[in-house]
C-alpha cells in the first residue's frame, strides 16, 4: 500500500472511531421496573461533556451537552418535564446522494425536547422538516405514554421501527449504532458493537436484570469483542505498574467514548417528576454514575455542570485525566487504538475499574433510597438539593483520596 493510500485509510478509520455511538430504545414491558429505558454511549471528538437545563422552551428539559457549547444549542439525549425523552446516533447507509450533511442532530434534539411531550409530536416535527433535510441518523425517543421508538431519518423519507411492536422487537428493545436496519446493510458501522450489546442486552433480558444500571455499568463499561471472543476481564492480571498494553477498538467503550447516558421513563400512570437520567460523564471506564431530575427549584449537581476554571464539568474533567494512564502509549501515531489494561485491572485491585465501584455502590444505594421515598411521597426541592450536594462532596472527595496525583485539578474545582 503506498503512503497515499495509508494515510486516507486511517483517515477514514479515525472518522469511524471517532463518531460512534452505540444505542437502545426499551420498551418497559422487559425492564426490570417496568418504565421504559433511553441509551446513548456517545463517542465523539467532542470528549468533554456537561448537563445542562433549559427553560426557554414550551417545556423544561435537562441534556447531556457538549462543554464548549457555553449557550447549549446542541443537546445530544435528554428529557423534558412531561416524560418524553430523545437522543441519536449518526448513521452512515441511509442516504444515497450527493447532498451535503448538516451534523446538526444536536439542534434537532434540543427543539424536541422544548416542544414534544410524545413520539407522535416528534413524528409530526419530522414530517414538517424541508427536504433534504441534510440528516442521516437514528433518532430514539420514548414518552410518558409508554412509547418507545427509532426513526431512521434520511434526506427524504424516515422508518418508524416501534420497540412495543413484537415482530420487530421480540424482547422489547431496539439497538442501532452507525447504520440503520431501513438502509443498505454493509454499509456504515458498528456491526461489531452492535452484536456486543444485543448480547448482553438478551442475557439481562434472560436474567431479568434490564435496568439502567446494568446497561451502564454492563453494556457501557464491556470489555467483551463479539467478533474476537476478548472478555478483557479474563486477561491474566498482572501487578500493579506493570504494563500490559491490548489492542482496543471496536468495544463499545472506545478512545473517543465522552459519555454513557440512560434515561429512566415512566409509565402513563406515573408522575413525570420521577423521569431521571443516570449520567456516566466523561471517559466510562474512569467515571461513575451521577443521577439527575427535572425538579422545580432545584440545581443540577455542580460535578456535572460546566466549571469555568477548568472549562470543563469536573466529573469530566477528573475521568479525563486518570484516561490519560489508560491511553499512556504515545509513540505511535495509532495510539489510540491500545490501553494499559493493567491500568483498569490488576491484580493489586487498584486498577479503575476495580476502585470506582465503590464509590458508584455508594451513590447509587443512596440513589435508590431517595428515590423511593420521593416517588412514594413526593419530590421535595430541598432535599434533592441536599442530595446533590451530597454527591458533590462525595465523589470530590473519593477522587482526592483514592487519587492523589489529581490533588491540582481538585484544588481547582473546590478552591479556585
Amino acid at each position: 500500500m503506498n503512503k497515499i493510500a495509508f494515510l486516507i485509510l486511517l483517515i477514514a478509520f479515525e472518522i469511524s472511531s471517532s463518531i460512534a455511538c452505540t444505542t437502545a430504545v426499551i420498551s418497559g414491558k422487559y425492564t426490570k421496573n417496568g418504565r421504559p429505558l433511553l441509551w446513548k454511549h456517545r463517542d465523539t471528538w467532542a470528549i468533554n461533556n456537561k448537563i445542562m437545563q433549559f427553560s426557554d422552551g414550551k417545556y423544561e428539559c435537562t441534556g447531556l451537552v457538549n462543554s464548549g457549547d457555553s449557550l447549549g444549542k446542541s443537546v445530544w439525549i435528554g428529557f423534558n418535564s412531561t416524560g418524553f425523552a430523545i437522543m441519536n446516533s449518526a448513521s452512515y447507509n441511509l442516504n444515497n446522494d450527493t447532498v451535503e450533511q448538516s451534523g446538526l442532530e444536536g439542534k434537532i434534539i434540543k427543539q424536541a425536547l422544548q416542544n414534544c411531550a410524545t413520539i407522535d409530536e416528534f413524528e409530526n416535527m419530522l414530517k414538517n422538516m424541508q427536504q433534504p433535510t441534510r440528516l442521516e441518523a437514528n433518532f430514539g425517543v420514548i414518552d410518558a405514554n409508554g412509547g418507545a421508538a427509532y426513526f431512521e431519518l434520511a434526506n427524504y423519507s424516515y422508518t418508524k421501527v416501534d420497540a412495543n411492536n413484537p415482530a420487530v422487537a421480540p424482547f422489547g428493545y431496539l439497538i442501532r449504532t452507525n447504520y440503520s436496519f431501513s438502509g443498505k446493510m454493509g454499509k456504515g458501522g458498528g456491526y461489531i458493537r452492535y452484536v456486543t450489546a444485543n448480547n448482553l442486552f438478551d442475557e439481562a433480558v434472560k436474567e431479568n436484570e434490564l435496568s439502567a444500571q446494568t446497561i451502564l455499568q454492563k453494556a457501557g463499561r464491556s470489555l467483551t469483542h463479539s467478533l474476537t471472543g476478548d472478555n478483557l476481564w479474563d486477561y491474566k492480571l498482572l501487578k500493579e505498574g506493570s504494563s500490559d498494553y491490548v489492542w482496543f477498538v471496536d468495544f463499545i467503550p472506545r478512545s473517543g467514548s465522552s459519555s454513557s447516558v440512560v434515561v429512566e421513563g415512566i409509565n402513563p400512570e406515573q408522575n413525570p417528576m420521577e423521569t431521571m437520567m443516570w449520567n456516566i460523564i466523561g471517559f466510562p471506564l474512569t467515571s461513575v454514575i451521577i443521577p439527575v431530575w427535572q425538579i422545580p427549584e432545584t440545581h443540577l449537581p455542580q460535578v456535572v455542570e460546566y466549571n469555568e476554571h477548568i472549562k470543563d464539568s469536573p466529573i469530566c474533567h477528573l475521568a479525563l485525566k486518570l484516561k490519560e494512564n489508560v491511553y499512556s502509549y504515545k509513540v505511535d501515531i495509532n495510539y489510540k487504538y491500545y490501553i494499559n489494561l493493567n491500568s483498569l485491572l490488576n491484580s493489586d485491585h487498584t486498577g479503575y475499574l476495580q476502585v470506582l465501584p465503590q464509590l458508584e455502590s455508594e451513590i447509587l444505594a443512596k440513589t435508590y433510597f431517595m428515590k423511593a421515598q420521593w416517588e412514594l411521597n413526593g419530590f421535595k426541592p430541598k432535599e434533592i438539593n441536599d442530595f446533590y450536594k451530597w454527591i458533590n462532596t462525595t465523589v470530590l472527595n473519593f477522587y482526592e483520596t483514592n487519587f492523589p496525583q489529581l490533588e491540582t485539578e481538585i484544588n481547582q474545582i473546590t478552591n479556585p
